[in-house]
């Protein structure tokens, strides 16, 4: 049993992923309301912008036995957030976040790589979806550069996948 929270490397020094744990819901929920704004300008977001600190520590206390969340920290800030959700494992689904500042660096690009290879090599993860809101060039561009597929359009966003498993092939 893991007695610290999960770290996750990126391809970039002094940027991980980090597991969240209740013991973050004071940090996430400041982080939430400093990006509310931002987090909201497309219609999106606006549920877990407006979540008070008690929803906030309640989410993070019901975990899933595998970390599926996990902070963005560059240096020792958490800049966002990056979520896998079970929705039918071995397929997940694909949630990510960045304050305003911490954006148009690079960052969510390298954090959804990571996710990705955790997905893939510790949780036998063989698909990935994940929703964009249109008009959200960024986070499309986000996806594109991680090698997803647009696979259809869903009224208010688009609809992506990226497959992790070779086509045939089990994930155990």
């Amino acid at each position: 049993m893991r007695t610290s929270p999960l770290v996750v490397n990126t391809a970039r020094a002094g940027l991980v992923l980090r597991e969240l744990v209740e013991q973050d819901a004071g940090a996430l929920h400041a982080l939430l309301q400093a990006s509310k704004a931002h987090l909201t300008r497309l219609g999106n977001f606006t549920a877990i912008a407006a979540a008070d600190l008690a929803a906030v520590a309640a989410e993070l206390a019901a975990q899933q036995p595998a970390p599926l969340s996990f902070a963005v920290v560059e240096g020792d800030a958490m800049v966002g957030r990056v979520d896998l959700v079970a929705v039918d494992p071995p397929r997940y689904g694909l949630g990510y976040w960045l304050a305003p500042w911490a954006t148009g660096r690079g960052l969510a690009t390298l954090a959804v790589l990571a996710l990705l290879e955790y997905a893939r090599d510790d949780l036998h993860a063989s698909d990935v979806y994940a929703g964009v809101t249109h008009n959200n060039h960024a986070s499309a561009a986000v996806l594109h550069r991680t090698g997803f597929d647009r696979v259809a359009d869903m009224g208010s966003y688009s609809r992506y996948h990226r497959r992790l498993a070779p086509e045939g092939a089990t994930m155990s």
